[in-house]
């Protein structure tokens, strides 16, 4: 006779279960808590009222603008990845948008489904591994040294404010230390061996705390990324740089449209106080609390702008129309593209067991 047994859950089980459900749990609470004080600050009517009185010529001139934000990124991971088609480079990147936008912890969802859609592509691990990590850090590069900008601007127009320069200090404070960071890394091996079992011994604390691999080695993996990075940047950092540059302004630039069109103008809040709150939310929502900044976005640039001096309430439409360009319109896209490149993936896929088979399938 066989005793039945209870199988038990392994230790901490509960633990990881818990944490998986969290964060997506935390991230529609703010959500929903943006959203409902929202539908009670705000008279919709005018939301609504002030978007639909938009002409023919400034939807259209919004749409190209959208059109061209989207066009941009391309180029940032075209610059980052040698022999990326502008085809493919559109199909994985708005593939892997439409999963952040979307999901609780969507963008390392995010990055796997990038390093997936490359390999079948026929691009190799460390050239995914080095484009994904660069464009990174170009991006970040940027974001940090936005509110510098902004701030300089803003001084020198005599409008620079108490926020501006906060976070102009937090960017530039930032921006010294991730480039000071990253020069000793490419300076030699041995400067980049240190700085991987530094940043390890900084990230285990986390690393153990999250219940994640500690023993990875990161000396090693640091002075193997140095000789990489060395190799593409050589003769790229250039175009990635001015491509990580022009795509950050073209969607500032669709914000700035879109507050004209709703009727904020230059006088009420001026192109330089916008690129300042621009690069001040940027710059807040780096942390990724909800996905694609849902709530957050939304939340920091009306206030920021409001502050400012616009009107609420196309303020408000201003920022809806911004962000359904930016960020909503690319969900269906991206689904489209995900679809299209499974057809082709399991086509390509069929086509290669009839040539191993000889036809005979």
């Amino acid at each position: 006779m066989r005793a039945d047994r209870t199988e038990e859950a392994p230790p901490g089980s509960r633990k990881v279960g818990l944490r998986a459900w969290l964060r997506p749990a935390v991230s529609v609470a703010v959500v929903v808590a943006i959203l409902w004080a929202g539908r009670t600050l705000v008279d919709w009517s005018e939301v609504w009222a002030a978007i639909l009185d938009m002409s023919w010529l400034e939807i259209t001139t919004l749409v190209l603008a959208a059109a061209w934000n989207i066009a941009t990124y391309l180029f940032v991971m075209m610059a980052a990845m040698p022999g990326l088609s502008y085809r493919d480079a559109f199909l994985v990147g708005q593939s892997s948008t439409a999963v952040a936008a979307t999901i609780p912890a969507g963008s390392a969802l995010g990055v796997g489904m990038t390093y997936s859609m490359y390999s079948s592509l026929g691009h190799s691990g460390p050239a995914i591994a080095l484009a994904t990590v660069l464009t990174g850090i170009w991006n970040n590069f940027v974001k940090l040294g936005l509110p510098v900008v902004a701030f300089a601007i803003l001084a020198v127009m005599g409008d620079a404010g108490a926020a501006e320069s906060t976070a102009a200090l937090i960017g530039v404070t930032a921006l010294i230390g991730a480039i000071v960071v990253f020069a000793l890394m490419l300076r030699s091996d041995a400067l980049a061996r240190r700085v991987g079992a530094v940043l390890q011994r900084i990230a285990t604390p986390v690393l153990r705390l999250a219940r994640r691999d500690t023993d990875v080695g990161w000396d090693e993996a640091t002075v193997r990324f140095r000789r990489q990075t060395i190799g593409l940047l050589g003769n790229r950092w250039h175009v990635l740089t001015a491509a990580t540059v022009i795509s950050h302004l073209s969607l500032y630039i669709v914000l700035l449209l879109a507050l004209r069109h709703m009727g904020v103008s230059d006088d009420m809040v001026g192109w330089a106080q916008v690129l300042g709150v621009f690069a001040l939310t940027r710059l807040v929502t780096a942390l990724p609390i909800t996905p694609g900044g849902l709530g957050l976005v939304e939340l920091a640039l009306t206030a920021g702008l409001v502050v400012a001096g616009g009107p609420e309430p196309r303020v408000v439409a201003a920022v809806l129309i911004y962000r359904v360009l930016t960020l909503f319109v690319q969900v269906p896209i991206g689904a489209a593209s995900y679809l299209y490149w499974r057809t082709t993936e399991s086509r390509r896929m069929h086509a290669l067991e009839l040539s191993r088979s000889g036809g005979s399938l």
